[in-house]
C-alpha cells in the first residue's frame, strides 16, 4: 500500500516526464535539422547543462542545508527551469548566424535552477522513503514514468511524423512542456514534508570531508564516475549518427526512444529482483557489460529498423543503470551525512558530464564515428571491471566481519 507521499511523488514524476519529454528528447534534432548547429555544438547540448550544474551545485547545497524545509525551494526552482521552455520558442526569431548558440546559452541556463530542483528533490525524497521501501517503490516509480515517457514519445512522434523541418512544430512542443511543468511545480507542494532543524554546526559546515572516509562511499565514487564517463563519452555521437549517418526524422527518433522505453517497463522488476537476492553492486557489473555492447552494435548499419531493434537491447540496460545506481547512491552515503554524500557525487559527476561529450566530438573527428563507438565499447568494459573489483571488496570485508564475528 503506497504512502501519500509515494503518490504524490508519483504523480509529479509523470508530469515532469512528459515535460522533459516534450521538451529535451528533441533538443539534439531541433539543433541539427532546424537551427543547423555543427557537431561541436551538439556535443555541447549534452556537456554544457553538466557544466552548469559543476558550477551551480555547491551554492545550491549550502542554501539547501540551511532550510528546515526544501520543497518550496525545490518548487520554485522547478518554475524558473521551465520558463526557459517559453525562451526557446523565440530562438528562431534571433539571426541565423547566432541561433544555435543562443539555443545552447538558454539550455545552459536552464540548468542553474534545475540543479537546484536535482539536489533538492534527492535530498527530500530520500527523507520521505524508508530504507526497507526503496528498492519496491523506486522499481515501481521508474516503470510507471517509462510508460508514460514512452505513451509521450509515440504519440509526439506520430503528430510530428512529417514535421521535422518545421520550426513552428517545435515551438508548440516547447510551449506544452512548460504547462506540465507548471502541473509539475503543482505537485511538488503536494508532499508531505516534515521539517527537520539543522544544528548550528551544519548549517555553517561548507563541507563535510569525513565522507571520505568512508570506504563504502568512495568506492561508490570511483565506480559510479568511471561508469558515468564511458556511458556519457558517445551521447552526442548517438545523436549525430542517428540524424546525419541514418537520416532518422522525428518519427524514428521516437521509435527508437519508445523501443527502448518499452524495454525498460519489463525489465525494471528484473533488476529490482536481481538485486534483491545479489546486490546493487553486482548487478551494475553487468549493466555495464550489457551497456559496452551498444556503442559497437549501433555503427554496425543504418538500417532504421536495425536500429530500432539496438534500442531496444539498450533499453534493458538503461533500466538497470536507472535504477541501480541511485539506490547504490542512498545506500552506501551515510544517513547523517546524506546530504553531502549527494552533493559531492553531483558535483563531481557534473563535472565528468562536461568532459565526457567533448572528448566523445573529439574522438569523431579524429577516429571517426567507428573508431569513436569501438573505442567507447573498451571502455564501458573497463568500468565493469571497476564495479567486479568493487563487488569483491564488499564480499572481503563481509566475510572478515563474519569471522570476527
Amino acid at each position: 500500500m503506497r504512502t501519500y507521499n509515494e503518490k504524490i511523488s508519483i504523480y509529479h514524476g509523470m508530469v515532469s516526464t512528459i515535460a522533459v519529454n516534450l521538451a529535451g528528447n528533441f533538443f539534439p534534432i531541433f539543433a541539427i535539422s532546424i537551427l543547423g548547429a555543427t557537431n561541436y555544438q551538439v556535443g555541447l547540448i549534452s556537456s554544457l547543462p553538466p557544466l552548469v550544474a559543476l558550477l551551480t551545485t555547491i551554492p545550491a547545497a549550502i542554501v539547501l542545508n540551511r532550510l528546515e524545509q526544501q520543497k518550496r525551494t525545490v518548487a520554485v526552482s522547478v518554475f524558473w527551469a521551465r520558463i526557459m521552455f517559453l525562451l526557446l520558442i523565440g530562438v528562431t526569431f534571433v539571426a541565423s548566424n547566432y541561433q544555435a548558440w543562443a539555443f545552447l546559452i538558454i539550455v545552459a541556463l536552464m540548468n542553474v535552477p534545475g540543479t537546484i530542483s536535482n539536489i533538492g528533490w534527492q535530498t527530500l525524497i530520500s527523507g520521505m522513503i524508508s530504507e526497507e521501501r526503496r528498492g519496491s517503490f523506486f522499481s515501481d516509480r521508474n516503470r510507471l514514468l517509462t510508460i508514460v515517457g514512452m505513451v509521450t514519445t509515440l504519440i509526439i512522434g506520430i503528430v510530428m511524423k512529417k514535421q521535422t523541418d518545421n520550426a513552428l512544430a517545435y515551438q508548440c512542443l516547447f510551449f506544452i512542456a512548460f504547462v506540465f511543468g507548471l502541473f509539475e511545480v503543482f505537485f511538488l507542494l503536494k508532499h508531505k514534508e516534515k521539517a527537520e532543524p539543522k544544528k548550528n554546526k551544519e548549517q555553517n559546515s561548507f563541507m563535510d570531508w569525513s565522507i571520505f572516509k568512508d570506504n563504502g562511499y568512495k568506492w561508490f565514487l570511483v565506480s559510479a564516475l568511471c561508469f558515468n564517463f564511458t556511458w556519457q563519452l558517445v551521447w552526442g555521437l548517438f545523436n549525430i549518427y542517428n540524424v546525419k549517418y541514418a537520416h532518422a526524422t522525428i518519427l524514428w527518433i521516437s521509435i527508437f526512444s519508445v523501443a527502448n522505453q518499452l524495454v525498460q517497463i519489463f525489465s525494471f522488476p528484473l533488476w529490482k529482483k536481481w538485486a534483491e537476492q545479489k546486490s546493487n553492486t553486482l548487478m551494475l557489473v553487468w549493466v555495464a557489460v550489457g551497456m559496452a555492447t551498444a556503442p559497437i552494435l549501433n555503427v554496425l548499419s543504418t538500417n532504421l529498423y536495425y536500429l530500432t531493434f539496438v534500442a531496444m537491447t539498450s533499453g534493458f540496460f538503461v533500466s538497470g543503470t536507472m535504477l541501480l545506481l541511485f539506490n547504490l547512491l542512498l545506500e552506501q552515503s551515510p544517513k547523517e551525512k546524506r546530504t553531502y554524500c549527494i552533493t559531492t557525487y553531483n558535483v563531481l559527476l557534473s563535472f565528468v558530464a562536461f568532459i565526457a561529450p567533448q572528448i566523445g566530438i573529439w574522438l569523431l573527428e579524429t577516429t571517426g564515428m567507428q573508431k569513436s563507438m569501438e573505442i567507447s565499447t573498451v571502455l564501458r568494459l573497463i568500468s565493469a571491471f571497476v564495479f567486479l573489483l568493487m563487488y569483491i571488496k564488499f564480499m572481503k570485508n563481509q566475510k572478515h566481519a563474519l569471522l570476527k564475528s
